[in-house]
């Protein structure tokens, strides 16, 4: 039940969501930024996603 959580990061950018991301999977905030910016240049839905993720994560 503690185990780990999905959380925004200190180190934000915008709203920590990427950095957050990054924290919880291990990887550099910097890779899961280009995805963002790949899914919001290529399929437009990424803005949609990183608002809602914006609004849930703590």
């Amino acid at each position: 039940m503690y185990g780990k959580r999905l959380r925004k990061s200190q180190d934000k950018k915008i709203f920590g969501v990427c950095g957050g991301i990054g924290e919880y999977f291990g990887i550099d905030p910097v890779i899961i930024r280009l995805i963002w910016l790949v899914a919001i240049c290529c399929f437009g839905t990424g803005l949609l996603l990183y608002i809602v993720a914006a609004i849930v994560m703590d």
